[in-house]
C-alpha cells in the first residue's frame, strides 16, 4: 500500500468516527436535559443505532459486493447523512426528533462496514495493516470530544441549560457532508461479481454471508457478539449522563479518555496476536467489561473520579481486544465476493441486535432506579452490566477451552 492510499484511508477513518464521536457521547444529556426525555424515550433514540445496523447487511449485500462501488455508496449516503443530521440540529422536541434520527442511523451504520469494506480491499496483511489505518477514527472520535468540551464547551452544564448541546449535530452535519464529497476520490472498491454472472436472491439480499455461521467457531463467535454487545449499550446510553451527575465537569473530554487508550491498543494489537493468539486477545476484551462496570458501581466518594477515569481508560481493551479483532477475524474468514456482507454481518450482530436488546434494558433499569430527584442509582444500574457480562466471558471460555482460533482457516 503506497503513502498516498494510506493517507487517503486515515483520513476517511478520521472523518468516520469524528462524525459518530462529535454527537453520540453526548446524545443521552441532550435528550434528557433538551428535549425532557426519559431513559426509555432515550433508549429508543439510541437503539435506531441497531436498527441501522440491522438493515446494513441487507444494504451492503444488495449494493456494494454486487453492483456499485463501496467507496461510491459511502459517499452518497454521507451526503444524505449531512442533510439528516442538519434536521436534528433544528428540532426542538423528541417527536420531532425521532423519525430523523431513525432516518440518519439507517444511513450511517452501512458506513461502518463499507469503510472496513474500502480499507481491507488495499491491504494484503490485514491483521498488521488495519490497526494502524482504524487508529486515526479513534483519533477522530477524541478531536470531536475535546472540541465539544475543550473548545467550545458546550458540554458545560451552563452551556447544556443555554440549548448549546445541540449544536454538535451542526458540528457533524458539516464532517458529514466533507466525507460524502471526499470519498469519491477513495481507492476504487469494485464489486466482486464478473460481468455476466448470474447472481442469486440470497446473494442480492447479503445472506450469502450467513454461510460463515457453518463454522463452529464463528458461529460461536458471532453468538458471543450478539450477548456481549447487551452490555456495551449501557456504556453508551448512559456514560454522558453518568458523568454529568457525577459532577463531572468537561464530562466529553474525561469520556475521550476511553478512545486515548483505545489508540494505545489499536496499535499494540498486532503485537497481542502474535503473542497470544486471537482467542486470549478477545477474551480479554470481553473481561475488561466487567471490570470497567465494577469500577463504576462501587467507586465511593472519596475516589469516585479517580475510579470512573480508571473504568473509562479500560475501553481500549474492552473495545479493541473485542470488536476490531472481530472486524480483522471476519475478513479473514470471508471469501473475495463476500468480505463488504461479511462486514455488514458482523455489524449487524454487534451493533444490530446485540445492542438493541442492551438499550432497551438499559433503558428500563435505568427507568427503575430513577428517584425523585431526577437522579439515578448508579450502582445497581452498572451491577447488570458487570454481571452480564462476566458470564458471557465464562460461558465463551468454557466453550473455547480446547478450541484454536486462527485469522485464516
Amino acid at each position: 500500500m503506497n503513502t498516498k492510499i494510506k493517507i487517503q484511508l486515515s483520513l476517511m477513518m478520521f472523518l468516520e468516527f469524528f462524525i459518530w464521536g462529535g454527537w453520540f457521547v453526548t446524545l443521552g444529556s441532550f435528550l434528557s436535559n433538551n428535549l425532557g426525555a426519559i431513559d426509555s424515550e432515550s433508549a429508543m433514540a439510541y437503539a435506531t443505532q441497531s436498527w441501522g445496523a440491522i438493515i446494513a447487511p441487507f444494504v451492503i449485500g444488495l449494493i456494494a459486493d454486487k453492483y456499485f462501488n463501496a467507496e461510491k455508496i459511502l459517499g452518497v449516503l454521507h451526503l444524505i447523512g449531512a442533510g439528516l443530521m442538519y434536521l436534528m440540529y433544528t428540532s426542538d422536541d423528541f417527536a420531532t426528533f425521532y423519525p430523523y434520527i431513525l432516518a440518519y442511523m439507517i444511513a450511517y451504520m452501512p458506513t461502518l462496514a463499507l469503510v472496513n469494506s474500502v480499507a481491507f480491499n488495499q491491504m494484503k496483511d490485514p491483521s498488521k495493516e488495519f490497526p494502524f489505518i482504524r487508529v486515526f477514527g479513534t483519533i477522530g472520535w477524541i478531536l470531536a470530544g475535546w472540541i465539544i468540551s475543550l473548545v467550545f464547551k458546550w458540554d458545560a452544564s451552563e452551556s447544556i441549560q443555554k440549548g448549546l448541546l445541540s449544536n454538535t449535530f451542526l458540528m457533524v452535519a458539516i464532517a458529514s457532508l466533507v466525507l460524502g464529497i471526499f470519498s469519491f476520490t477513495l481507492p476504487k472498491t469494485p464489486p466482486k461479481i464478473t460481468k455476466g454472472e448470474k447472481v442469486t436472491i440470497t446473494e442480492m439480499l447479503g445472506l450469502d454471508a450467513l454461510k460463515l455461521l457453518k463454522d463452529k467457531n464463528y458461529f460461536i463467535f458471532f453468538i458471543s457478539s450478539v450477548l456481549i454487545c447487551i452490555p456495551l449499550a449501557f456504556y453508551y446510553q448512559n456514560i454522558s449522563l453518568f458523568l454529568t451527575e457525577s459532577a463531572v465537569e468537561d464530562s466529553t473530554f474525561w469520556a475521550s479518555m476511553g478512545q486515548l487508550s483505545e489508540v494505545l491498543f489499536m496499535l499494540l494489537l498486532p503485537f497481542f496476536f502474535k503473542r497470544y493468539g486471537f482467542k486470549k486477545t478477545i477474551l480479554v476484551g470481553m473481561l475488561a467489561w466487567t471490570v470497567r462496570y465494577l469500577l463504576f458501581a462501587y467507586g465511593n466518594s472519596g475516589d469516585l473520579f479517580f475510579t470512573i477515569v480508571i473504568g473509562i481508560a479500560l475501553h481500549g481493551i474492552c473495545y479493541d481486544f473485542f470488536f476490531v479483532s472481530g472486524q480483522i477475524y471476519t475478513d479473514s474468514k470471508a471469501g473475495e465476493k463476500i468480505k463488504s456482507a461479511a462486514q455488514g454481518l458482523i455489524t449487524l450482530a454487534t451493533y444490530g441486535v446485540g445492542m438493541l436488546i442492551g438499550f432497551w434494558v438499559a433503558g428500563k433499569i435505568g427507568d427503575h432506579f430513577l428517584i425523585e430527584n431526577g437522579a439515578h442509582i448508579w450502582k445497581n444500574i452498572w451491577l447488570f452490566p458487570a454481571l452480564f457480562a462476566l458470564g458471557v466471558f465464562m460461558i465463551f471460555l468454557a466453550l473455547f477451552k480446547n478450541e484454536k482460533i486462527e485469522f485464516t482457516e
